[in-house]
């Protein structure tokens, strides 16, 4: 597999704290250089200290949850980001 996409779930901060605590397969971090698929909300990790307004310049939204997909099974991973959404 591999690739990246981006999430951009609705409600904001907490939406995309709550996605990532419900994750299962998928691994919560910036990067291990590692072959796992990572998942990271830069709302609430790099880019934790600015507020919606230079979020918004940064070309990034609260809810954004970015995804680096790695050799999990396809169809493990998606059920996992399905449940993650809600």
């Amino acid at each position: 597999m591999g690739g990246m996409l981006a999430i951009d779930l609705e409600g904001g901060r907490a939406a995309g704290e709550q996605f990532l605590d419900r994750l299962r397969v998928a691994v919560h971090a910036t990067s291990l250089g590692s072959v796992e698929t990572l998942c990271s909300h830069p709302a609430s990790s790099s880019h934790r200290q600015l507020g919606e307004g230079e979020l918004a310049a940064a070309g990034l939204t609260p809810g954004l949850v970015r995804v680096s997909v790695g050799l999990e099974d396809a169809d493990d991973l998606v059920e996992d980001l399905a449940a993650a959404a809600g």
